[in-house]
């Protein structure tokens, strides 16, 4: 498998998952900006909508968006627990964790990401963000993970996208379950392997 990945984007997510379940793949640096990867290559050829991730199957099929991917892949190594099983509730409360973090988080970050945004909208997205931390502080209280003391994709993709705060001057020690939550993930080993090879940790 090929992973299309940006350093430090939501990327990271399934880039985390791969490791975390064992799984053998070719980690493909994407310039998004320009839409290119490798020696100059065509990103659109790979993924029209030009975003990553793009996870690349060993038959040439081609799968995107985070929530989409992880999933299938956590599914690939079931023993790695990364999941629970299709069907169960325990899947369903792993997927409303994707979608939030999806719909409510990732898509909050993005105006803030964007020069052209202006401050009064800044302010009101920066608003909405701090109180979708303040839910999710409340749901880690007495947890290690989202789901208990099972990590999952859902972390992994928390995770990914909380790391974003500090770029936008949020500082996530307001919510200590989730800065406690944040260290605890990034202590484990395939998180600090994803983030050295992309340049992300020394």
């Amino acid at each position: 498998m090929k992973l299309y990945y940006v350093a430090g984007a939501c990327s990271l997510s399934p880039h985390i998952v791969l490791r975390e379940a064992g799984l053998e793949f070719a980690a493909i640096k994407t310039n998004t900006r320009n839409k290119t990867f490798g020696e100059g290559q065509d990103f659109l050829a790979v993924n029209a909508k030009g975003k990553v991730p793009v996870l690349e199957l060993d038959d040439g099929q081609r799968l995107t968006e985070g929530p989409a991917i992880v999933q299938y892949l956590a599914d690939l190594a079931p023993a790695s627990g990364l999941a629970p099983a299709n069907g169960t509730l325990e899947r369903v409360r792993l997927q409303e964790w994707l979608n939030f973090t999806t719909s409510e988080l990732h898509k909050g970050f993005v105006p803030l990401f964007n020069p052209a945004t202006p401050a009064e909208y800044r302010q009101i997205a920066t608003a909405s963000l701090e109180k979708n931390f303040d839910w999710v502080n409340g749901q880690l209280e007495g947890r290690s993970y989202l789901l208990g003391e099972q990590f999952t994709v859902a972390d992994a993709y928390l995770y990914t996208v909380a790391n974003w705060s500090s770029h936008v001057g949020i500082d996530l020690q307001r919510w200590p379950n989730l800065a406690a939550y944040q260290a605890r993930v990034a202590a484990r080993p395939a998180v600090q392997a994803a983030l050295r090879a992309e340049g992300l940790l020394k």
